[in-house]
């Protein structure tokens, strides 16, 4: 069954790719989707059903050189049980949406048979997702990494006539490649340290690491907290965290479809997912995930103030998935990956939810997606603004405080902010606290620009809105689903007591302060953290509502009972307005620092070094020698044959005169 879950895209993506001029583009995309929907099921009926015992399913060998042995192989537990779910029932609703969105696509020809190689990019970008959360070694990880990033850089420049497009997949491919290097040195230096790249070999000898020092850049570095730092910058790479997070709302250019694959479920939580799976080493790198805590709760702070004042209704929930990670890596960083897991699990529902459901407001305002020409539009698209009402209450987080009722955002995103405190970062507490204050404002001021008030901007396209087709708002409706009960069904999973969470995950007990229990993940020390933070004050556990509520009440008082607030706001803060609108000018320090020292470079080179060097000087001297002896050797081609003879006599003589010098020296 596993080898099915993780085959079935591949093969929608080659009919998709190769053979849908044999079979029709209509039945390509009905086998891709088919297949997507297959392996969703099986993943839901492997996730209920798992038992938690780890199982390694050997598909084939792979790589064979020297000490390195790797197989290709299906690592079946927890972890993967979560990620499967996760991944093909996102992917499949996915699909299926893209069905309708892609029929109203207006950026190409009605005749050009674009969708099928659509739907074999999102194929294929599933399956790239899949090998990296099914793997078993750090290679086969690798090679998923770097699939998604491949299929990610063809989805978001799918629009490749655009020039915007094309340099959104560029500039995600360039900024991955960054973190992807510092991930490529930690499999290095794992593979350095332990001799070998199989999960169970490495954990099994992470107590090692704690004690062994590695000379690196110049210094001698604790190897554990080494090799946890380069991990971690692999996974800021793909999780667009501080730094190298300016792909992440560029990546908005590609079809709304591909912004809820990326930025919900799959490409953007993989380092997320690393750190997790990671965490055996983890629990013996403090610094490391100390490091973790502090960039996690910055992000999630830093994406939040974005958020406030973007006016594309995607860049805005661009940043909130940029904030969102930030939430799992400080779970991650506490040491309380179940927590991190938990949002993860809960944040593809309501983050799919709100992509897709945006791409409906897209497809019925004719592509318009600043929400500044949007209002009015509950009563046009009711059912649309409903599931985003379902998703603006999961994401920020309404519930019933100090029980376990509420929507999927409440229950895990509390779990966060409960475990950062546990783990005594009074700086990420405090940040994730107004992230959630932040979170609720963009969110709800979202929901009152594009359904509230009066209709704006265009009053054509207003008047011709309507509902979208039931293959695009049926997606809207399950993902409701995992939205409203994710969250109650599967709390004491996730974040339990002690003993379930051991059930759950398959941990066994350590001995000792800095054993650690192992399972799906590892929890050492961070299981005493989960404890505390059961034991939070209850401040601490009323905080995000409360956040929540201030949120709320202020885009109220801002986009419903007094509009006229916002443009005096702006009028007043400007230079705050401009800076934040501006992403904190990341962009313009980067395109200062690194693209315009590489052009400068590159002109250097080409001007000095290519035009005046090598073209003035040494193509020059080379355009006067060469021509000279060619010249002289047609001259020696005259065509007479005493001219040739007379060169063998000239030749014979100073073979014999060499001969005859070479002779008397001896």
């Amino acid at each position: 069954m596993p080898t099915v879950i993780l085959l079935a895209p591949l093969v929608g993506a080659i009919i998709c790719g190769f053979f849908w001029r044999i079979i029709g583009e209509r039945a390509a995309k009905l086998v891709a989707t088919g297949l997507l929907f297959l392996a969703a099921g099986l993943s839901w009926y492997t996730f209920l059903t798992f038992d938690g015992v780890t199982q390694q399913i050997v598909l084939l060998d792979w790589v064979q050189s020297g000490s390195l042995s790797t197989d290709w192989s299906i690592r079946l537990d927890r972890l993967t049980a979560i990620m499967l779910i996760v991944v093909n029932s996102v992917s499949a609703l996915v699909h299926l949406y893209s069905w309708g969105y892609m029929a109203h696509d207006e950026n190409w020809g009605h005749d050009e048979p674009y969708r099928a190689r659509f739907f074999a990019y999102l194929s294929f970008f599933t399956f790239a997702m899949l090998t990296l959360v099914t793997a078993d070694n750090l290679v086969q990880m690798f090679f998923g990494w770097e699939g998604v990033g491949v299929a990610s850089y063809l989805l978001i420049g799918f629009y490749y006539r655009k020039p915007s497009a094309t340099a959104a997949s560029i500039k995600a491919f360039v900024v991955n490649r960054v973190g992807d290097f510092g991930f490529a040195l930690g499999i290095f230096g794992l593979f350095y340290l332990t001799d070998s790249i199989r999960f169970d070999e490495v954990f099994a000898r992470t107590s090692e690491l704690a004690t062994t020092n590695l000379h690196f850049l110049w210094t001698d570095w604790n190897a554990a907290n080494l090799i946890g730092v380069l991990l971690f910058i692999g996974a800021c790479g793909k999780s667009a965290q501080l730094l190298l997070h300016t792909w992440l709302p560029d990546a908005m250019e590609g079809p709304t479809p591909v912004s809820a694959l990326i930025h919900a479920a799959t490409m953007v939580t993989a380092g997320v997912f690393l750190v997790c799976r990671m965490s055996p080493l983890y629990e013996y790198a403090p610094e490391a995930k100390a490091l973790i805590v502090v960039v996690g709760a910055s992000t999630a702070f830093f994406a939040a103030t974005v958020g406030l004042v973007q006016n594309d209704i995607k860049r805005v929930i661009a940043y909130s998935t940029c904030s969102q990670l930030g939430y799992m890596f400080a779970a991650a960083g506490s040491g309380v990956y179940g927590a991190a897991m938990f949002h993860l699990f809960t944040h593809a529902f309501f983050k799919a939810m709100l992509f897709l459901g945006a791409g409906s407001v897209i497809t019925a305002m004719h592509h318009e997606q600043d929400m500044r020409n949007y209002g009015g539009l509950r009563k046009k698209i009711p059912l649309t603004f409903w599931m985003m009402m379902i998703g603006t209450f999961a994401i920020t987080g309404v519930g019933i405080p100090l029980t376990h009722i509420g929507f999927a955002g409440f229950l895990s995103k509390d779990a966060i902010i409960e475990s950062v405190y546990a783990g005594g970062s009074s700086y990420g507490f405090w940040l994730l606290v107004a992230a959630a204050c932040m979170t609720s404002f963009y969110s709800w001021r979202l929901i009152f620009l594009t359904f509230f008030g009066k209709a704006r901007g265009d009053h054509h396209a207003h008047d011709h809105a309507h509902e979208s087709p039931w293959v695009m708002t049926l997606p809207l409706v399950v993902l409701a689903l995992g939205a409203v009960f994710a969250g109650m069904l599967w709390y004491n999973d996730f974040f339990g007591d002690h003993h379930t969470m051991l059930h759950f995950f398959a941990m066994t007990e350590g001995e000792g302060e800095h054993a650690v229990s192992m399972g799906a993940i590892a929890m050492g020390p961070g299981m005493h953290v989960l404890e505390a933070a059961h034991e939070a004050p209850t401040w601490v556990k009323v905080s995000p509502f409360v956040a929540m509520v201030l949120g709320l009440l202020t885009a109220l008082t801002f986009y419903v009972w007094k509009p006229s607030l916002p443009a005096i706001w702006v009028r007043e803060l400007q230079p705050l307005y401009q800076f934040l609108l501006n992403k904190w000018y990341f962009d313009e320090l980067y395109d200062m620092l690194f693209v315009r020292s590489s052009k400068a470079l590159g002109r250097f080179l080409w001007k000095r070094g290519d035009e005046q060097i090598i073209d003035g000087s040494l193509n020059g001297v080379a355009l006067g020698i060469i021509p000279y002896f060619t010249r002289l050797a047609g001259r020696a081609q005259s065509g007479y044959v005493f001219t040739y003879a007379f060169a063998m006599v000239l030749g014979v003589a100073a073979l014999i005169t060499w001969v005859s010098i070479a002779g008397a020296s001896h």
